[in-house]
């Protein structure tokens, strides 16, 4: 086992390779999660600014 651990004298080079690799792996897997949640906040913050300003522009023509 410690010989597969050692990896022949370059495990030095070999696990941190399969750690950056895994930790690219993380980032593209929970990337796209992020940018959906960042992407829904900022529509819904747009059409709460759209409904109010409809609502501001609507109400005066209402009630004359």
């Amino acid at each position: 086992m410690s010989q597969f651990l050692a990896m022949g004298g370059y495990a030095a080079y070999v696990w941190p390779a399969y750690a950056v690799f895994f930790l690219v792996l993380l980032a593209d897997f929970i990337s796209p999660m992020l940018r959906r949640r960042r992407n829904l906040r900022e529509l819904r913050a747009r059409l709460a600014r759209q409904t109010a300003r409809q609502q501001r522009t609507a109400s005066p023509a209402v009630n004359p």
